[in-house]
């Protein structure tokens, strides 16, 4: 790949996480190297035992402690997301994938786990060839601002309003 660029998968729909699955899935068919940080959550998500069948090429870690942060973040789930920051500094700098995924990245900045201004270094920082992917609710202006693409999951109906709770396979 010569050029990477930044896209961004934001709005209130479902589907911003399975779209960057289908994009690392899509480059891995390529042979490419990807890593998917996923900010916010922990523990067993299909996704994950579904990509454990590609890991030569592409790597999941997750940076979130499994609960769902409201109002003030505790001191803990602010720093798992600054190891996930951390790991990601490192990944782009290492010259070893092609695409970079970061998962929640953008519901993170909104609860407070990382700064606008932390999403917004890590596009500068990101490598000519790299591909880099934040996902989640909220997309601030300045991250916006700065991708090559943004797409908007418009939600219009869900089941989830008439008490359906998340599947395995579908929503985990």
């Amino acid at each position: 790949m010569n050029k990477g660029y930044v896209q961004v998968y934001t709005g209130d729909g479902k589907g911003k996480t399975t779209a960057a699955i289908g994009l690392a899935i899509r480059a891995a068919g390529a042979g490419f190297k990807v890593f998917i940080a996923q900010f916010l959550k922990k523990g067993d998500y299909s996704e994950i035992n579904a990509l454990e069948r590609f890991a030569d090429l592409i790597t999941v870690e997750q940076f979130g402690l499994g609960r769902f942060v409201k109002g003030k973040p505790e001191p803990e789930d602010i720093e798992e997301a600054r190891k996930g920051l951390e790991t990601i500094k490192k990944i782009l700098s290492s010259g070893k994938h092609q695409m970079v995924i970061l998962d929640e990245a953008n519901v993170a900045a909104v609860c407070g786990l990382v700064s606008v201004d932390d999403l917004v270094a890590v596009i500068e920082q990101k490598p000519a060839d790299v591909e880099l992917i934040l996902t989640g609710r909220g997309a601030a202006p300045r991250v916006i601002e700065r991708a090559d693409l943004v797409s908007e999951v418009k939600a219009i109906k869900h089941y989830f309003n008439n008490g359906v709770k998340a599947r395995v396979g579908i929503e985990k």
